[in-house]
């Protein structure tokens, strides 16, 4: 399994519950590599999808404790143990975890690959994922500075050591 981020300079990932920054070249590198993917998300990332609507052209598998939570076109679980067991049904190099916080640290431990989009830059967050740098995984790449707007921004992928 693999997952997708976009980090600020403190790996700061959202606030009340929207993206940091929208940047165009990192919504474009982001739908490239989730395209034909499975994606596994919670609610409240699902909830902050243009128009709340499930992504296109990928399974979307929502991972939430509101029993009562439904929708069309996507697969909810209500736990941990019934989301691993249907991603176990999927190639690993197919699934892509994509948020929030929550859901991001759940599955950390069934990662081999993130690649995260590293925006140079602080912003207000009160949604943060694991410092990479400091859990031991290892930077296998790293692309040149890019910029948007005067925002410089890499494409990074790391791997479980």
């Amino acid at each position: 399994m693999k997952a997708i981020v976009a980090v600020d300079l403190n790996w700061g990932i959202g606030f009340n519950n929207q993206l940091l920054e929208r940047i165009p070249e990192d919504m474009k590198y982001f739908k490239e590599m989730t395209l034909g993917k499975t994606v596994v998300m919670g609610r409240e990332t699902f909830e902050s999808l243009p128009g709340k609507k499930p992504l296109k052209e990928r399974k979307n598998i929502i991972l939430t404790t509101n029993k009562n939570y439904f929708g069309e076109d996507m697969i909810i679980y209500h736990s941990l143990d019934k989301l691993l067991q249907e991603i176990k049904a999927h190639s690993q190099e197919d699934v892509f975890v994509i948020g929030g916080e929550s859901v991001y640290s759940q599955l950390l431990p069934y990662c081999t690959e993130i690649y995260v989009t590293k925006i140079e830059k602080a912003y207000e967050a009160d949604k943060y994922f694991i410092n990479l740098d400091k859990l031991g995984w290892e930077k296998v790449y790293e692309s040149e500075a890019k910029n948007y707007n005067g925002i410089a921004f890499r494409f990074t992928k790391y791997v479980k050591i």
